[in-house]
């Protein structure tokens, strides 16, 4: 009984120097400048997302948090930085969705890309997205996604829709919806997106056009186009009478994405840490206004769901993204 009278504080000393630096991580951690590291220019969407947080998590941490701006190689350079960078927790990186969904080996992309979760990085958080809103003309005669279907398999390669460009986003959201649906649809590309579409589709020369909420914000409040849907994962809120494609297509999603991570080892109590104060920074009322004005909406994940989340994405995408690189080397 003395033996284990005498032992017992010998074992609790053990076990406190064994937990000691996660713990003291976690409790000491930020000490000092955080930086956040981007892809993209100052001005950018990336840039003001990052700066809306830094801002926001300074006053949480009390620490100055700065932004990054790496822009260059397809978001190599920023990559690259992000990953030789240590992983303490004082660098946090914030890449754009193209980071992820580059094909391996394709034309452009940097030696190091895509980024693969969690062989190149750390999950740290999910920041926001941003889904693609689809709208039709009036003279469209299309009331609904459903109706959409219905007429698009009627009419193979009759229904039109607007998009920017071939190989954005929102041609692959259309993409998506016709392998989800079995539809065929015409692609009209407008190089300067719906504000030079937008003649068209409420003439009914164009039926359908897509973009993000803030491409689109004014037609759709005007009721110069209907709203049919959004490619979000579930009703949006100042949306909420807008239904997302999901409740047609079952899983169906599209969006600009923004995830936080952080170099590869980064201790896990600092991840966590951080994915909570995020979560508190992101889920401040004005933050979520500032962001939501822009049609990007704030949702939580743990450091988990971020890693299931894009590799989801990535297995959903590339298969797209290939058949389309081969039909545009015919």
């Amino acid at each position: 009984m003395k033996i284990r009278v005498r032992l017992l504080p010998i074992a609790v000393l053990a076990l406190s120097i064994f937990a000691a630096p996660d713990s003291r991580a976690q409790s000491d951690y930020p000490n000092k400048s955080v930086r956040i590291v981007v892809d993209s220019a100052a001005g950018s969407a990336n840039d003001a997302t990052s700066r809306i947080l830094a801002d926001k998590l300074s006053q949480i941490w009390g620490q100055p948090v700065v932004t990054l701006n790496q822009p260059g190689a397809g978001g190599g350079i920023a990559a690259r930085v992000a990953s030789q960078s240590p992983n303490d927790g004082y660098t946090l990186y914030l890449p754009s969705t193209s980071t992820f969904l580059a094909l391996p080996g394709g034309a452009g992309v940097a030696p190091n890309m895509p980024v693969e979760l969690p062989r190149d990085f750390a999950s740290i958080g999910f920041v926001l997205q941003q889904p693609i809103f689809i709208g039709a003309s009036h003279k469209s005669g299309v009331a609904d996604i459903k109706q959409l279907i219905e007429m698009a398999k009627q009419k193979p390669n009759e229904i039109t829709y607007a998009a920017t460009g071939r190989g954005r986003l929102t041609h692959l959201t259309m993409e998506l919806f016709q392998a989800r649906t079995g539809t065929k649809l015409q692609l009209v590309p407008y190089a300067g997106g719906p504000a030079q579409a937008m003649n068209d589709v409420m003439s009914g020369r164009v039926h359908l056009v897509l973009d993000a909420y803030a491409g689109l914000a004014a037609a759709l409040r005007g009721d110069l186009i209907k709203g049919l849907g959004h490619s979000s994962m579930e009703r949006l809120p100042g949306f909420e009478n807008l239904p997302p494609v999901a409740e047609t297509i079952p899983g169906f999603f599209v969006g600009a994405w923004t995830v936080m991570l952080a170099p590869g080892g980064t201790p896990d109590a600092i991840s966590q840490k951080v994915n909570k104060d995020l979560w508190a920074a992101l889920n401040d009322a004005e933050v979520k206004s500032r962001f939501q004005a822009n049609g990007a909406f704030v949702k939580y994940m743990t450091t988990e769901q971020v890693t299931a989340f894009v590799q989801s994405e990535q297995k959903t995408w590339r298969p797209i993204m290939e058949q389309i690189a081969k039909e545009a080397q015919k």
